[in-house]
């Protein structure tokens, strides 16, 4: 990717923060909002806290700064003037970047690369939290009450991403924050913010001919209809703990010798593994004459043993045969892939997404939240789209390793722009055009 490219995408970037609601008034206002809100997003695509500080040193010693040739950003605000003024922003004011990403890298084909079963595209849904305190506390936190022990409020959203078998990567998408209004039960919160979602964004994904992906709590029957509603396939995890009918019927099925199943080998390292699938059609979902119809899968993982390695059980409403079901099953289980290369990597991977970056008393902890969300999306379009930013990480040996070496670089050297910090990193590593002839 060109200077030019990221300049654009910066500049689009800053486009959306300059028409951020600004509450502020009088002598107040000598910092644009462009320039607050592009600071703060600074600090989560650099991962680095003190990114800020030392641009402002760097700034007074140099006379220019990586805050001003990365990220367009004139004047540094201070922290605690960051997190004032955006305190009254509401997040979703944010949510066009998300689809402006998701945009250009379906104009690419990139998403294109995510079509699993049927040809469809897989989003998983999943809540987190982003927040936790039995202290700092707001009207939009939630609020957990034990009979045993203190008060715990949280922040928590639905965070919606496109997943394939395969893919390394996950394309974050607009999330849902999940707020008191949606009752005091995560099941409750968790569902009532991904009917929210759907809502608000059903129309724009299924026409992907998308399949949404979910664990147990998504597969009951109102939310498999709505999911149809909408135009969506499904696959989600069904358990027989909280499925009882619908096991009571496979039963059934598997006393009468009428339950399909299918055995394969699989070659996991060194070792072999047995698949054992086992699938049925049209089974109610719940008890009652208008109870819903799906189709429901099973898969049995053992070693040579005869050891149950894993189990996992889905409902569908694709038609399962023979030649499917290990497709499905492989779809379904993507789903993983929303925490591990997903929630998982914002809470461990240098993301911080559940520390406390600022709590505010209206918006701040969900609207950073989402700027952190966003800057791994933009993370993830890099990495399709930047091929020195892609050979840098692939060379590089872990994730952290990359991002320290950038707080590093932006601590003590100014860039003209992203194309001279990764032709730098590049030389170094004697990579790409500056790899030694063999």
């Amino acid at each position: 990717m060109s200077a030019k490219t990221w300049d654009g995408l910066i500049g689009h970037l800053r486009q959306v923060f300059g028409a951020l609601p600004d509450g502020r008034t009088g002598d107040n206002t000598r910092y644009s909002m462009e320039d607050i809100a592009s600071s703060a997003f600074s600090i989560f695509f650099t991962q680095s806290p003190s990114f800020l500080a030392f641009q402002r040193t760097m700034r007074q010693a140099k006379g220019q700064s990586n805050a001003q040739s990365l990220f367009q950003v004139e004047h540094i605000p201070s922290d605690n003037h960051i997190r004032q003024t955006l305190d009254s922003v509401p997040p979703q004011t944010l949510f066009g970047l998300y689809d402006h990403v998701y945009q250009s890298l379906r104009d690419q084909g990139i998403v294109e690369t995510f079509r699993a079963v049927h040809h469809t595209v897989l989003i998983a849904l999943d809540g987190t939290w982003y927040h936790s305190s039995q202290n700092i506390h707001g009207p939009c936190c939630s609020c957990l009450e034990p009979k045993s022990g203190e008060k715990t409020y949280y922040h928590s959203a639905v965070t919606p991403v496109i997943v394939a078998p395969g893919q390394a990567e996950a394309i974050s998408l607009r999330p849902e924050f999940i707020t008191p209004q949606d009752g005091h039960t995560k099941q409750d919160c968790e569902i009532a913010a991904a009917k929210r979602w759907l809502e608000k964004n059903g129309a724009t994904y299924a026409t992907l001919k998308a399949t949404l992906l979910g664990d147990d709590l998504y597969a009951h029957q109102p939310n498999c209809r709505r999911t149809l509603l909408y135009g969506f396939h499904f696959i989600f995890v069904c358990k027989p703990e909280s499925h009882q009918t619908l096991y009571n019927w496979v039963q059934l099925l598997e006393s009468g010798r009428q339950l399909p199943t299918l055995k394969t080998r699989v070659k996991k390292g060194a070792r072999w593994h047995t698949y054992s699938y086992r699938y049925a059609n049209q089974v109610p979902l719940a008890e009652g004459a208008d109870a819903l119809k799906v189709n429901w899968c099973e898969l049995t993982v053992t070693n040579a043993k005869g050891e149950i390695l894993d189990r996992n059980g889905f409902i569908t409403d694709f038609k399962i045969t023979a030649d499917n079901v290990a497709a499905i099953v492989a779809s379904g289980r993507a789903r993983w892939k929303i925490e591990n290369e997903n929630n998982n990597t914002l809470k461990t991977k240098g993301y911080h997404l559940e520390h406390n970056f600022g709590h505010g008393k209206k918006h701040l902890s969900s609207l950073l939240a989402a700027m952190n969300i966003l800057a791994f999306l933009f993370h993830t379009f890099l990495s399709f789209t930047d091929a020195n930013y892609r050979l840098i990480r692939a060379t590089l040996p872990t994730r952290k390793t990359f991002f320290d070496d950038l707080r590093a670089l932006t601590r003590y050297l100014p860039f003209a722009n992203w194309e001279a910090l990764m032709d730098f990193m590049m030389r170094g590593l004697e990579i790409g055009p500056y790899a030694k002839a063999s």
